[in-house]
């Protein structure tokens, strides 16, 4: 991955213009849950930086009249009714064709002025993902808890798959076609994040991360983000992740926990067993066999797991190479 750097405050989308023979047809695509104070300037800064693109709200089951005003600012407006994030990205991807997908969420935080820098480094790098890291001088834009958690997720993250971006949760995203074509989108709510960054990381995709600014919310609107609630079920995915990409990893090192834990049970009834040809603590005994069973199960299903998760990583390859990279002159 190539080291941070800042985005240009401003970059005309004519520069885009000769980076693939027609231009690259570019969609941002801006999920939204009651968010009818702020999405109306999102859709209109982000019309504005990136005049020839598609600007398409998904509208989440909102009660504040959100489909209205984006629709009143000139964005394509959908519905998803399946409550969370994750599922309204998962419908973005499967509806909506194009080249270039910028995702980016609709409460006026993040910095339209960077988005054609964003774009146009995914077009010239011929990259498949760049991440837009947030970077905040503001005392309330990024609560403490949400920055931790960001910090133990993201290092979460980088051990289990040996790599990782400094902003993982940030809701500010490029994409290239192939990419989103791919993606399988297996979540439901706000851990849509870190699957897409593992689903990048996993397939070995080239990528990198592009620090934007990043506001306070204007008054009136209020985050949908749970600190717990939200990070736990982050954890959680992180946890399934790990088990369904790393088996041989999870099972290996809870089967070793498990044998050693009944080897140290067991170590006392075998000393016993030597010096006098009798086992006095035969429940003992049995659990101490019991953990070295269970312990060697894991580590054997660890083996056969990670042999089967090679062969469907391969598959999810060949589907990612399948569709057509994007080309610049």
């Amino acid at each position: 991955m190539q080291t941070l750097e800042r985005a240009p405050d401003a970059v005309g989308t004519q520069a885009l213009a000769g980076l693939i023979p027609t231009g690259p047809a570019v969609a941002v695509l801006i999920p939204c849950y009651n968010e009818a104070s702020t999405v109306a300037a999102v859709v209109t800064a982000f019309r504005e930086a990136l005049p020839g693109a598609a600007v398409y709200v998904y509208d989440n089951n909102s009660t504040d009249g959100t489909f209205e005003a984006a629709h009143a600012a000139g964005a394509l407006v959908r519905r998803e009714r399946r409550q969370g994030k994750g599922h309204v990205v998962r419908r973005m991807f499967a509806d909506i064709e194009a080249d270039v997908y910028l995702l980016v969420d609709g409460d006026m935080t993040y910095d339209a002025a960077s988005a054609p820098g964003l774009v146009r480094k995914l077009v010239e790098e011929e990259l498949d993902f760049v991440n837009g890291s947030r970077v905040s001088h503001a005392a309330g834009a990024y609560r403490p808890g949400h920055r931790l958690g960001n910090v133990v997720l993201t290092s979460l993250v980088r051990t289990a798959f040996g790599r990782a971006f400094t902003d993982m949760l940030s809701g500010y995203k490029v994409f290239s076609r192939r990419y989103v074509k791919s993606f399988p989108a297996m979540s439901g709510g706000f851990e849509i994040e870190t699957e897409l960054t593992v689903h990048a990381l996993e397939l070995r995709m080239p990528c990198s991360e592009m620090a934007t600014p990043y506001g306070d919310r204007p008054e009136g609107s209020s985050s949908k983000l749970h600190t717990l609630r939200d990070g736990w079920r982050i954890l959680m995915l992180i946890v399934r992740l790990v088990k369904d990409e790393r088996p041989l990893t999870f099972f290996g090192i809870a089967g070793l926990v498990f044998a050693v834990s009944g080897l140290a049970f067991g170590a006392s009834v075998i000393l016993e067993f030597a010096e006098t040809g009798y086992v006095p603590r035969l429940p003992t005994a049995m659990l101490s066999v019991g953990l070295v069973l269970v312990g060697t199960l894991g580590c054997f299903s660890g083996i056969i797991l990670d042999t089967v998760t090679k062969a469907r990583q391969e598959a999810k390859r060949i589907a990612y190479l399948s569709v057509p990279r994007l080309h610049r002159n």
